[in-house]
């Protein structure tokens, strides 16, 4: 039996549950199927056939879940911060023991690597254990002198949070958002991206298997126009944390609005990598590859554009070209798979359409720019050369294995093409000269940058973007800041003057 044969086999165990009772709502500590008994298809991206029916949520789901966050939110956020610690930390230690299950899940439910997904699951432990950790001091403020009185600020948590999470790896960015939620004292109604709903269960049943106190934590399936719009409508969240893209964030802000709602979004980006001619060209090159290529490209702070001075333009997209063409596309649980298929035909036929595109626009295919077979949604990693910075290929988010390249002359010309885009969530430069480094970070238009290096996550930063690349930050104390309202107590001191009016 071969590795893939064997992969296959234990996925089926996994995936058996869902194939018999479909992917149920949970809310309130129990899985329970949509009111209106409703129900829609989830299709596998490696062969297109059903892999499972989930609850089709609407307002009157939205509603019990929100109903049931805000009971549980009292007890919760009255807890101390060193008891949500003990929990969380024993979610974390769930997570990593069902670690195989729920990178097998993903994998299917996705189509994304095996190889990446098992460090998705172990990722998201970490983000558990790391807000775990900090639940002890969320609330910890300043104390600030002024003449005559004493301030003392502290944080509340704000209430029942309601957390849209992409298709993906749904995984890890579901606790991304929900962690420090959670430990900030807040509760939560969870609505999972409709293409791939299946570990969104798994977590929130590891999470109350922990320890977690029911209706703390709820999940709610559905679609954007109806448990998405009920969830940023309701009267009784307080807050909206979303990863997706700008049309929904803007959808989003407009529901949200009668009701005052905070919003936190994580949106899209057209992220750069800018190479110099004195960079590490092979570490460039296997950098940009790997952050275009790695997880489908279906990530936001994938380096869908590399801006290469004009003097090693050609040794360079020549390297990537090579490197493209002997990436390994196959089934998401054959170990040796780089590049699984894409989330969804819908998803797929719009990655296809770029390749007509750039031919149009008078760009080059170097590499790929085909869809791999006739069944599921498999397509080769692609570069585009001999592009400009207008061709909509260049502008456009893909989002898959799909990277653009872009020459420059000079620092200044690479500044101006990086920041031409209406996103700004991640850039990243390769130089060996501080000084420009320094220079082009100081004037580039991203929320996160990296000087000689792929995209490493830092958990104590703050992840976000700028422009149509969000709101917000994310990670370390910024999450608080979201999930918490800023309290300020003024005491008197000594003889404070107070005017008189009147008699």
């Amino acid at each position: 039996m071969t590795s893939l044969e064997k992969n296959l086999a234990k996925a089926e165990t996994y995936l058996a549950r869902f194939r018999a009772e479909g992917v149920l709502n949970h809310i309130n500590g129990a899985s329970i199927p949509a009111q209106s008994g409703e129900v829609f298809e989830i299709l596998s991206p490696v062969d297109g056939k059903v892999l499972a029916h989930v609850a089709k949520g609407d307002a009157a789901d939205i509603d019990a879940a929100a109903r049931a966050a805000a009971a549980a939110f009292p007890a919760w956020r009255d807890l101390s911060g060193v008891e949500r610690r003990k929990i969380l930390n024993d979610v974390a230690d769930a997570i990593v023991e069902r670690a195989e299950e729920i990178a097998f899940v993903e994998a299917m439910d996705t189509g994304q690597s095996i190889r990446f997904m098992g460090k998705a699951a172990l990722r998201g432990a970490a983000n558990f254990r790391f807000f775990a950790d900090k639940a002890p001091e969320a609330r910890d403020g300043q104390t600030i002198y002024a003449p005559g009185q004493i301030n003392m600020t502290s944080r509340r948590p704000i209430g029942p949070i309601g957390v849209i999470t992409p298709w993906n790896t749904p995984f890890m960015l579901s606790t991304w958002k929900i962690a420090p939620a959670l430990a900030s004292g807040c509760t939560v109604v969870h609505k999972p991206a409709e293409f791939s709903p299946m570990t969104a269960k798994l977590l929130v049943e590891i999470a109350e298997s922990a320890g977690l106190p029911k209706g703390v934590w709820n999940v709610v399936n559905g679609l954007g126009e109806g448990a998405g719009k009920a969830l940023t409508e309701h009267p009784d969240i307080k807050a909206l944390a979303l990863v997706g893209e700008g049309r929904t964030g803007s959808m989003i802000m407009k529901q949200a609005a009668d009701t005052l709602k905070r919003v936190h979004f994580e949106l899209g980006g057209k992220n750069p990598v800018i190479v110099f001619e004195d960079a590490d060209i092979e570490r460039a090159v296997d950098a940009a590859v790997f952050m275009i290529y790695s997880l489908n490209g279906e990530r936001c702070t994938s380096s869908s554009r590399v801006l290469i001075q004009d003097s090693i333009y050609e040794e360079f997209t020549k390297r990537v070209a090579e490197k493209a063409d002997a990436i390994k596309v196959g089934h998401p649980l054959d170990p040796e798979t780089v590049v699984g298929p894409l989330i969804h035909p819908i998803h797929e036929k719009k990655v296809l359409s770029y390749f007509d595109i750039a031919k149009e626009d008078g760009a080059t295919i170097a590499a790929g720019g085909v869809k791999v077979g006739d069944e599921g949604c498999y397509v080769r990693p692609t570069l585009f050369t001999n592009a400009t910075n207008d061709m909509r290929i260049a502008q456009e988010e893909i989002f898959g294995p799909v990277l653009t390249a872009i020459p420059f002359k000079d620092k200044e010309e690479a500044l101006a093409i990086a920041n031409d885009t209406e996103y700004g969530l991640a850039a990243y430069i390769w130089t060996k000269d501080l000084t420009r480094a320094l220079w082009m970070t100081d004037r580039l238009e991203a929320g996160m940058m990296w000087v000689n290096s792929e995209n490493v996550r830092h958990l104590p930063t703050p992840f976000g973007g700028v422009k149509n690349s969000g709101i917000g930050r994310d990670g370390g104390d910024w999450s608080f800041d979201f999930y918490m309202e800023t309290h300020n107590v003024c005491l008197a001191t000594g003889d404070h003057h107070i005017p008189k009016l009147g008699g």
